[in-house]
């Protein structure tokens, strides 16, 4: 899949992914790097973390420095403007938040607010779609809050099928617009027998995350 640059000015791309660790961040590696050597300012946005320790958001942390250095626009924007909600638990942010309460709209003005620096904002997620921000307000309608477009983060492993399948259907049904990319990371040698058959055949075309 070729991506146009030109088409995100002005546009944020939230990233999400079938599960946890399935790469997300590396993903948001990939494409800030992709848009800065096209020439866009690129900008970071990480609305939740959760597994913060020693007051720093790793995640977070990384991709705001990265950004600095591509973006000199955003050279004052802080790591709590770029990570406004940091959790110690290593859980979902309905969980880790304890009697925080998660405010919807200050995450929207953040938003808007970093867009101001850039002229494509990466949204990072925290863990799948259906997980938890309030006991009724999942990741996925975070999406739907921010009205951006999504790019879904899915494995290679055995049992990514079902996983990207279940996802594709979920976004779907809230008509989110999204395209996907594989993350070749986990059963690479075993992938081209086990599950990109089917896939190839159900897609027709299949996007890989290491493309970029």
């Amino acid at each position: 899949m070729k991506i146009n640059p030109k088409d995100y000015l002005g546009k944020a791309i939230f990233i999400t992914a079938t599960n946890t660790n399935v790469g997300k961040t590396y993903a948001c590696e990939k494409f800030l790097n992709y848009f800065a050597n096209a020439g866009l300012r690129v900008g970071y946005y990480k609305p939740i973390e959760t597994g913060v320790e020693n007051n720093t958001p790793l995640d977070g942390s990384k991709m705001l420095n990265l950004t600095k250095k591509l973006n000199t626009d955003f050279k004052n924007i802080s790591i709590n403007d770029c990570v406004p909600y940091q959790f110690t638990l290593p859980a979902a942010p309905y969980v880790a938040r304890g009697n925080t309460y998660i405010d919807i709209e200050f995450l929207k003005e953040k938003k808007e607010y970093l867009q101001n620096f850039c002229d494509v904002l990466i949204i990072e997620g925290a863990g799948g779609l259906m997980v938890p921000i309030k006991k009724d307000f999942f990741i996925i309608d975070l999406i739907k809050e921010f009205k951006t477009k999504t790019f879904l983060i899915t494995p290679s492993k055995l049992g990514s099928i079902n996983d990207t399948l279940l996802s594709i259907e979920a976004l779907k049904n809230r008509n989110i617009d999204f395209s996907f990319f594989i993350n070749l990371y986990e059963d690479i040698n075993s992938f081209e027998k086990i599950s990109k058959p089917f896939l190839i055949d159900y897609f027709e075309t299949l996007n890989f995350l290491q493309d970029f």
